[in-house]
C-alpha cells in the first residue's frame, strides 16, 4: 500500500510532459478524472495552464506559475498544459487511491464502451515507455477536442457528455469500493482517529511521538500528467 503523508495524504512530485506536443500543439497531460479524491496542485517552477470541467461550471481555465496553489474536488475532468518547464507537487486527498483506480482517463464514449479497448490505452506506458504515455496522451487529447469542440458550438451535447461521462467513473469507482476502502481507513480516517484520540487524552500525552523520514524515487514513473518522483517507503527515526 502506497505510504501515505500528514493526515493520510500522498504526492508526487511531477514534470509536466514536454518531450513532444499534444495533438493540438500544446505539451502536456492526459485529460482525466478522479471518483473520490481530491488533488491539488502547488507549482514550485515554470508556468502552464491547468483546463477544468465540471457540470456545474462547464469549461474554465487557470493560469500556473511558481508559487501558485490550486485544489479541486472529485468529478472534475482535468488537463495540465506545459507553457514552459512546468513542475508541481501534485498532492492527492488519500494517498493510494489514483494507483488504486480512482483516475479514469477521458477517451470519449467508444472507448469508454470496451473494457479491453479502454485497457490497451490505459497500459501503454507500461509497455512502451515514455513513447507510449505520449501515445496514451495523444489518443487521449483527440477524444478531448471533440468535447472541446461541443463546448464551442453545441453547449447541450457539451453538457449531456460530460455528465455521461462522470457516470462513468463513478460506476467504474463503485466496481472498486472494496479495494478503495483499506486505503482511506489506512489514510485520512487513520489521521483523524489519531488526532482526535489526542485531542480526548490532553494534557496527558497519548503514543510515543513518531518522526518519519521518505525519499523521493531515483527513478520517475510515467503518469498521466508527466514524470512522477513518488516517495520510498517510510523510514522510522530511531
Amino acid at each position: 500500500m502506497t505510504p501515505s503523508l500528514v493526515g493520510g495524504i500522498g504526492f508526487s512530485r511531477v514534470l509536466v510532459y514536454s518531450q513532444q506536443a499534444a495533438p493540438d500543439g500544446c505539451q502536456g497531460g492526459c485529460p482525466h478524472m478522479h471518483a473520490i479524491t481530491e488533488e491539488a496542485y502547488y507549482v514550485t517552477r515554470g508556468r502552464g495552464r491547468v483546463e477544468l470541467h465540471d457540470e456545474q461550471h462547464g469549461f474554465r481555465t487557470v493560469r500556473l506559475e511558481a508559487g501558485t496553489y490550486l485544489d479541486f474536488q472529485p468529478r472534475v475532468l482535468h488537463r495540465l498544459i506545459n507553457d514552459g518547464e512546468l513542475e508541481l507537487l501534485a498532492i492527492m486527498g488519500n494517498a493510494g487511491l489514483a494507483e488504486a483506480g480512482d483516475a479514469r482517463i477521458y477517451f470519449g464514449k467508444e472507448v469508454d464502451a470496451s473494457l479491453e479497448r479502454y485497457s490497451e490505452l490505459w497500459s501503454l506506458p507500461q509497455r512502451l515507455g515514455l513513447a507510449g504515455a505520449l501515445e496514451r496522451r495523444d489518443h487521449a487529447v483527440r477524444a478531448y477536442l471533440q468535447l472541446m469542440a461541443l463546448w464551442k458550438e453545441n453547449r447541450p451535447a457539451y453538457d449531456q457528455e460530460l455528465a455521461r461521462f462522470v457516470r462513468k467513473v463513478l460506476e467504474s469507482a463503485a466496481q472498486k469500493k472494496s479495494d478503495f476502502l483499506p486505503f482511506v481507513e489506512a489514510g485520512p480516517l487513520a489521521a483523524g482517529r489519531r488526532a482526535q484520540g489526542r485531542l480526548e487524552t490532553v494534557p496527558a500525552p497519548l503514543g510515543t511521538p513518531l518522526v518519519r523520514y521518505q525519499a523521493e524515487e531515483t527513478h520517475p514513473g510515467l503518469g498521466m500528467c508527466g514524470h512522477l518522483y513518488r516517495l520510498t517507503g517510510v523510514t522510522q527515526l530511531p
